[in-house]
């Protein structure tokens, strides 16, 4: 199974899991370029948690990458196989979980997260033109995974505009991303946390 442990930073002293009162798993949600990778991994730092990335795992798992499978399958398929992984992540304790952007769109995926005990769910919200924007900024990095979806920038919205209430759903936190660095982010993530 793909769990990095994450490392806390020298800075700042990891929050202990038994702080978190019930809650064994942090899943984050949110459209591409929301920061779900980035923040979950500094989230998991500073926990003392380990981090698991949904997409890795499921590349690991498949031993092909996410363009690879939509196009060798299409998108019914990686779904499906999505799920699986899925499952198996929803098992662990101790981790962040960050999940694909689409993975909320299936109602089982949905419905598996909900379902796992002690599992808090967080939506990384930013409006579209921003998620956007980092992500073709992420796109000009050398060995950037390349995402199908924002091939056609209008469908990349209209995949936006039906997921956002999916994940808005799904999630018993929000946290706006906008204009926090990621660090940001995490430290008002860790204030929120149950106690």
């Amino acid at each position: 199974m793909s769990v990095q442990s994450a490392k806390p930073e020298e800075a700042t002293m990891p929050t202990t899991p038994a702080s978190l009162g019930n809650v064994r798993r942090i899943v984050l949600t949110g459209f591409m370029g929301a920061g779900k990778s980035t923040i979950g991994r500094e989230l998991a730092a500073r926990l003392g948690w380990k981090f698991l990335d949904l997409d890795h795992h499921l590349e690991q798992r498949t031993q092909a990458t996410i363009p690879e499978l939509f196009e060798r399958h299409g998108e019914p398929h990686f779904r499906r196989l999505e799920s699986a992984a899925l499952v198996s992540t929803l098992a662990l304790t101790d981790t962040v979980i960050a999940l694909g952007g689409g993975t909320p769109e299936i109602h089982t995926n949905r419905l598996l997260i909900e379902q796992a005990p002690g599992t808090l769910t967080i939506f990384l919200d930013a409006p579209f033109p921003v998620l956007f924007d980092r992500c073709v900024l992420q796109a000009l990095n050398p060995g950037a995974t390349d995402r199908p979806v924002l091939k056609d920038p209008v469908l990349a919205e209209s995949r936006f505009r039906l997921r956002q209430p999916l994940y808005r759903r799904l999630a018993r936190l929000t946290q706006p991303t906008e204009d926090q660095t990621p660090a940001e982010t995490v430290t008002a993530i860790l204030e929120r946390l149950p106690k």
